[in-house]
């Protein structure tokens, strides 16, 4: 018995899996930009949460990270630099993750768990973006 090859696509599936990544991509936007509206209506609670986590000149950190995720945003909304960008924001989930909701807060919280928990879904989506590129209805870089 031989192994067929399936086609990936039919023609009737392209324009459907050319939105659904479309999709997907400003899924991916929306919730970078939420992320950087919170910080930037209250850059200073950033800081002060960044602060309670043990890090050092947590302003100077707050306002890279926001600076980081307006480049998400662009890069992820355009297509332009895409797969670096998605690659980018998969290891800033996983840092997140561990930083903000790692092993040493479940036991004071167990809320934390799932919270970082979720942070591996998003890595999911971001590997699997950065994988398989913003689609065709990109501004390519």
């Amino acid at each position: 018995m031989h192994a067929q090859t399936l086609p990936t696509t039919t023609p009737s599936s392209a324009g459907w899996s050319n939105v659904a990544v479309l999709v997907g991509r400003f899924i991916f936007v929306a919730m970078f930009a939420m992320a950087l509206a919170m910080k930037l209506m209250d850059i200073r609670a950033t800081a002060a949460y960044i602060g309670s986590a043990g890090f050092p000149a947590a302003l100077v950190l707050a306002w890279l990270a926001a600076l980081f995720e307006a480049a998400l945003v662009v890069c992820l909304a355009t297509g332009g630099w895409f797969r670096p960008a998605a690659l980018a924001a998969a290891v800033y989930v996983v840092f997140l993750g561990f930083a903000f909701h790692g092993p040493s807060k479940w036991a004071a919280n167990q809320m934390e768990f799932g919270f970082f928990v979720d942070h591996f879904t998003f890595l999911a989506g971001l590997l699997y973006a950065a994988a398989h590129g913003p689609g065709k209805l990109a501004r390519r870089a």
